[in-house]
């Protein structure tokens, strides 16, 4: 076991595109976990959350790195300091960030007793779905599905010229409240589209044909059903391509919105952006963010 460890976990951008549950990027957005065993629980934030954040038990850096333990059967109180730089309940997987680095941070001062793999599967099982937190933990655009109870991953590097501007508005929304607008089922139209777009994404990333990624990044399984939640989401997509976007999506669950670009367009698609999130009464900003290739790293 070890005294102390330090953890840089990033944000991540699900629902890539068509890549619904299935797709996410890891972006150069970090929380930072600081883990140590303590005679009683203890945790401290400073950052985003700040004050908003559970101190308790209950809190989700806490409760994943508890659930490492216990399957380790190690029965120990942690003192745990958080610098938080995602913000919460805004489309960057700010809670698959606190899953994974908790996971992985409690891992550490065990010393690593599970595998990546099996991080990945804990991880999975916590969050619900794969592909945030698959990102945070490997990096890169990962791509994952759950085969029963394990996830089958295969990780790609994004080319680095490709700028990943958010626009990121100032109200929260719970990925508990996105989901309830989700039909249950959906068309053979609807499926063969995004099936068919998510094809053309991998195979545009793997070659670094930006040419493709407007049509690429298109969806129809949960984009129209959470516009409502999101004002100002559908003019930004309709404008997207007029802005010199190369592809543009709702980032995650929401309400924050990407758009991708060469360099040389970022400022310009983020104050657009921003200034149609204004239109519509919502405060905005926007960050320019590069693909974090190598996922969740000890400090």
């Amino acid at each position: 076991m070890k005294g102390l460890v330090r953890v840089k976990v990033p944000a991540s951008i699900a629902n890539f595109g068509p890549g619904f549950d299935c797709i996410g990027t890891a972006v150069n957005l970090y929380n930072f976990i600081e883990m140590e065993f303590s005679d009683f629980p203890k945790i401290e934030v400073s950052g985003e959350g700040q004050g908003k954040i559970s101190l308790g038990e209950d809190n989700l850096v806490y409760r994943a790195a508890s659930t490492i333990l216990k399957k380790a059967n190690i029965e120990k109180k942690l003192y745990i300091r958080l610098k938080n730089e995602i913000p919460l309940a805004r489309g960057l997987g700010s809670s698959a960030a606190c899953i994974a680095g908790g996971m992985i941070a409690a891992n550490l001062l065990l010393g690593s007793p599970f595998n990546k793999e099996e991080i990945i599967n804990f991880a999975t099982e916590m969050e619900g779905h794969p592909d945030n937190v698959v990102a945070a933990i490997v990096g890169g655009l990962a791509i994952s599905v759950k085969v029963n109870d394990r996830v089958v991953y295969k990780k790609l590097s994004m080319p680095p010229s490709l700028k990943i501007v958010v626009a990121i508005p100032e109200f929260e929304l719970k990925t508990e409240r996105a989901r309830e607008v989700i039909p249950q089922k959906v068309s053979l139209k609807d499926a063969v589209f995004n099936i068919g777009r998510t094809a053309l994404l991998v195979a545009g990333i793997c070659e670094g044909d930006f040419s493709l990624l407007q049509v690429a990044t298109q969806d129809v399984l949960h984009q129209p059903y959470r516009k409502s939640l999101v004002p100002g989401m559908e003019e930004i997509l309709e404008e997207a391509l007029a802005m010199g976007m190369l592809g543009c999506f709702l980032s995650g669950a929401g309400p924050s919105v990407v758009g991708l670009v060469q360099e040389g367009k970022a400022k310009e698609v983020g104050e657009f952006m921003v200034g149609v999130f204004e239109k519509k009464g919502v405060k905005a900003r926007y960050i320019i963010l590069d693909t974090c290739n190598e996922g969740t790293s000890i400090v």
